[in-house]
């Protein structure tokens, strides 16, 4: 009984973990392996999962928010290349039109502003005293006339007769441009006249040059948006025949004329600014690289 009870001490001891070898003390398990939990153990503590680290936690949520920053990424992108495609685009668009305008309106540099400005027009003084003396002339003519065919009919004695028509003939010569030229250098009324009928004829001559075949004024009308003095409407009337090709048979007075010079004047003010943008343009192509925009203005014909 001893025996058998020792026996089972003994198997007790060994199956709580002593381990027993002959000629010392039983040495003890290592703590790991007491510890160790075991396969078929039910009770045995479950270890707990390893944390998920922040990388590994938000790894769905930043490849979703990755994608769904790309799109607006490459929106953004897609609108940038549009927008450095169109720029090039609507420079060339700009530079193009204002071509057109400096080709359409060069004949502008033509013009002569002494010849339409028509300083040597007479005035209406200067026509008026020589109207009167031009009747006064006449008068004196008449009357000489009549003395002289008085005497003819012999109501007047020989001699006053004789003196009318002395005083006739010379009255007759006093009014032969050579000979009036000797006495004085007053224009007559007839050089006054011939002298605005020139100028008026030089001054459509030169609006019909610069018209040419397809009306010149009426062109010019679109750098209204560099000029409003353009826009005005005493200008219409101007315009309609510029663009009928019937100007310069229209004008028949100097107020015409004179207005038709002040058109080309705000016109040539228009040009000019015109020519800046063009060049302004011009140069800023340059400087971007566009070699299709950057351009230089066709030549004048």
């Amino acid at each position: 009984m001893a025996q058998n009870q020792s026996a089972a001490q003994t198997l007790t001891g060994t199956a709580q973990g002593a381990v027993l070898r002959p000629g010392r003390p039983a040495d003890p398990v290592p703590a790991e392996a007491v510890k160790a939990p075991s396969d078929n153990d039910p009770q045995a503590p479950v270890a707990a999962p390893p944390a998920a680290s922040p990388k590994d936690s938000d790894g769905g949520t930043g490849e979703s928010a990755s994608e769904s920053t790309s799109g607006p990424k490459q929106a953004s992108d897609a609108n940038a290349e549009e927008h450095e495609y169109s720029e090039p685009v609507q420079a060339e668009s700009r530079q193009r039109k204002l071509r057109l305008m400096l080709r359409q309106c060069d004949r502008v540099l033509l013009m002569d502003f002494e010849l339409l400005a028509m300083n040597d027009w007479p005035d209406n003084f200067s026509v008026a005293a020589a109207r009167r003396s031009r009747d006064l002339w006449v008068f004196s003519a008449l009357v000489a006339a009549v003395v002289f065919l008085s005497g003819l009919t012999g109501f007047v004695p020989a001699w006053i007769a004789g003196g009318g028509f002395g005083a006739f003939v010379i009255i007759l010569l006093l009014g032969v441009p050579v000979v009036r030229r000797v006495y004085t250098s007053t224009p007559s009324y007839l050089d006054l006249l011939l002298k605005r009928q020139r100028l008026m004829r030089d001054a459509r001559k030169h609006a019909e040059h610069l018209e040419g075949k397809e009306g010149l004024i009426w062109q010019c009308a679109r750098m209204a948006d560099f000029n409003p003095a353009l826009k005005s409407t005493r200008f219409s009337s101007l315009l309609r025949l510029s663009e009928q090709k019937s100007l310069p048979q229209a004008l028949s007075r100097r107020e015409h004329i004179r207005l038709y010079l002040i058109y080309l004047l705000e016109a040539e003010k228009a040009y000019s600014k015109v020519q800046a943008a063009f060049f302004e343009g011009n140069q800023e192509a340059i400087d971007q690289g566009w070699q299709t925009v950057a351009a230089e203005p066709e030549e004048r014909t």
